[in-house]
């Protein structure tokens, strides 16, 4: 039995969610085991109901009563806070209240999708120091009529945890598709900010025990330009977690748009997995959004809790779905056919 908790979310999350339930149901199935979802309510719609953007006793649920959480997109742009800021988001609440250290997020073109850097082969995946950075300034930073700020916060702890998980996610993969080097690149402003250059230092100090692995360097200019004009040459990429949001939505735009890229949050005894995208209102309820990302996130799901031949069997259904042409994209990133007929074409082929 794999038991998972299901958030629905808002807008296309519920069909997005359904279809990612369809297909985990049907491969477990093919492989002989149980699959048990159970139902836990959050994001936006939740708060405005509530005042709260998860159910009480949640996280302590994802610990205790499931194997993992697979999470649908949240968010609603008129469910605010006093000052502005986004209400009934979860990835403070889930990242801060599970440590899921590492953001995982795999970037890689599918056969048969077209898109602006079709000639080039995508293969990697970006790690994302989770719960440092600037984005733990959410909620704390200060403000008045004539000045705003927030802080960059590093710590020793938060990121050697976080580069160790970077290479030994390389050890795993097979290398950049270019030269089949595994590598791991560090990505930062160290030749602007101390903070940067104590990520650096400390990225160079665990690269060290790593010999079997290459280290690299990249300052996140320069990063956002080589994702495009060179993205082969990459395996694993490390950083911050406000430079990793910017550089994954980067590498999205190259595979065929934020539909096709699933995300991991990891830590040393949580998980959850979503995909990258937000909830997209005006296609709720369509039958328009692409399943992909959430298909994609709940086979990391299956990888994490050591099902991995049926993870494969799933990221190989949706390969095949569209290597087939089965499943096509319209220019606006939605699947022709809508997202039902996206989620028959994978389990056709599970």
């Amino acid at each position: 039995m794999v038991r998972i908790a299901c958030i629905d979310g808002d807008g296309i999350g519920p069909e997005l969610m359904d279809s990612a339930r369809e297909v985990l149901a049907a491969a477990a199935r093919a492989d002989g085991f149980d699959v048990e979802f159970g139902d836990e309510p959050g994001g936006a719609r939740v708060f405005s109901e509530t005042g709260a953007a998860l159910a009480p006793g949640a996280l302590e649920r994802f610990r205790s009563d499931y194997d993992a959480v697979l999470k649908g997109p949240v968010g609603l742009p008129e469910v605010r806070h006093p000052d502005g800021t986004e209400a009934g988001v979860l990835g403070g609440v889930l990242r801060g209240g599970l440590d899921t250290y590492a953001n995982v997020r795999p970037v890689r073109l599918l056969p048969g999708v077209r898109t602006p850097t079709t000639h080039q082969v995508i293969d990697y995946v970006i790690v994302r120091e989770n719960t440092e950075g600037l984005y733990l300034s959410r909620g704390s930073g200060v403000r008045n009529d004539r000045a705003a700020s927030d802080q960059l916060l590093m710590t020793r702890v938060g990121v050697e945890r976080v580069v160790r998980f970077a290479f030994e996610l390389a050890r795993r993969r097979s290398g950049a598709p270019e030269d089949g080097v595994r590598r791991v690149t560090c990505v930062d402003k160290s030749n602007v900010l101390r903070s940067f250059a104590f990520f650096r230092d400390v990225f160079d100090e665990v690269a060290a025990r790593y010999p079997d692995v290459a280290a690299d360097h990249r300052y996140s200019d320069a990063a956002a330009h080589d994702l495009v004009v060179a993205p082969a040459a990459f395996d694993v990429l490390v950083t911050e977690n406000f430079l990793g949001d910017l550089l994954s939505d980067l590498g999205a735009a190259t595979v065929g748009g934020l539909g096709m890229c699933p995300a991991g949050n990891i830590g040393a005894d949580a998980a959850y997995f979503e995909p990258v995208h937000g909830s997209a209102p005006p296609l709720a309820g369509l039958d328009r959004a692409n399943p992909t990302s959430q298909i994609l996130s709940a086979a990391m799901l299956l990888e994490h809790v050591g099902r991995t031949g049926t993870a494969r069997r799933i990221t190989g259904a949706v390969e095949s779905a569209y290597a087939a042409g089965a499943v096509r994209l319209g220019a606006d990133g939605t699947p022709e056919g809508g997202t039902r007929a996206v989620t028959r074409a994978v389990v056709e082929r599970l």
